[in-house]
């Protein structure tokens, strides 16, 4: 059936055509599972109003938000075969097709935004972002997505020992899982799409997202309890198939990492609201925003990195990520 369901959508995607062109001009189509109020969505819209400004309407960006052509895997998925042009995914996703990104999500990574930013804008970043090449998916650039936090329907988590034995959802992440795993919890994989009838039917006893996402998918009406201990930093990065890339001219190129330069910094900034106003949104609608002692999670987390020392080339990512001002 899923198959059946991803066939239909390389139909539908086929059918409005990818990289449409149209007497000299180029529209590339762009489809992510994200609400239309999200930071991100509104950082892509003026990434097309750019975009289409600086081309002067020889380049421009149809937006298909709120996963209406697929989740993020099968976006991914569409841009490999050339039936879809550029997509959004969270790092945790694309860990599947660019290993490297699997740094990401390692837990308590970052010391915090600023040397988060610092690390994407370095050359280790412009590194990862290259890193999917070999599988047909180049990355453009980071979307801030805050820091992921713990939220449950009936228990409230305050340490690490809390989270034991509770079946909380996790993305379709190998670092995901296993930290989850770390913390006592059992990961459940499920699609981002899902998630509101699994809190509501008790398939998961919670989730682990940042505030806007949190705020945005309505899971505060399931869930009560919000534990801001902050594991990880996991960026969204907005993703163009290589089959598409290699056909744009040089200067189309540069118009569109223009544009995307521009977003991203502009998202930025939208980003710091939207993540204040999501916290005193949900918790006016009655869910407990809790600060635990986040050495506590650490200090349960931290000989997740011993496995690593095995890899001399991807440890060596870790330290220069961890060494980077």
């Amino acid at each position: 059936m899923k198959h059946l369901i991803l066939l239909i959508k390389i139909v539908i995607v086929v059918g409005i055509t990818s990289c449409a062109e149209n007497e000299g001009e180029k529209t590339l189509k762009l489809a992510h599972g994200l609400d239309v109020n999200h930071s991100v969505h509104k950082a892509m819209v003026k990434m097309a109003d750019d975009l289409n400004e600086i081309s002067k309407g020889k380049l421009t960006i149809e937006i298909y938000p709120s996963q209406q052509l697929g989740t993020e895997r099968e976006c991914l998925e569409l841009l490999q075969i050339g039936s879809l042009d550029m997509t959004k995914v969270s790092v945790g996703v694309m860990e599947n097709f660019a290993p490297k990104m699997k740094v990401f999500g390692l837990p308590f990574l970052f010391k915090n935004r600023a040397h988060c930013f610092n690390v994407l804008d370095s050359s280790v970043g412009k590194q990862l972002l290259a890193d999917g090449e070999k599988y047909w998916l180049k990355g453009l650039g980071y979307y801030d997505a805050g820091s992921r936090s713990f939220y449950t329907k009936e228990k409230p988590i305050h340490s690490p020992k809390d989270l034991f034995g509770l079946k909380v959802r996790v993305m379709e992440s190998v670092t995901a899982i296993d930290m989850v795993r770390g913390l006592g919890g059992s990961p459940t994989p499920i699609s981002w799409g899902e998630l509101y009838t699994a809190l509501q039917q008790g398939v998961v006893d919670g989730a682990e997202n940042n505030p806007p996402s949190f705020y945005l998918s309505r899971h505060y009406e399931v869930c009560k309890y919000y534990t801001l201990d902050e594991h990880t930093m996991l960026p969204d990065v907005l993703i163009i198939g290589t089959q598409i890339w290699d056909k744009l001219s040089k200067q189309e190129q540069n118009w569109l990492q223009e544009a995307v330069d521009k977003s991203v910094k502009y998202q930025r900034k939208l980003w710091a609201v939207a993540e204040n106003e999501a916290l005193e949104k949900v918790q006016k609608a009655g869910v407990e925003i809790i600060r635990p002692d986040k050495t506590l999670f650490y200090e349960q987390i931290k000989g997740i990195y011993n496995q690593y020392k095995t890899d001399e080339d991807f440890y060596k990512l870790i330290q220069q990520i961890q060494e980077t001002n």
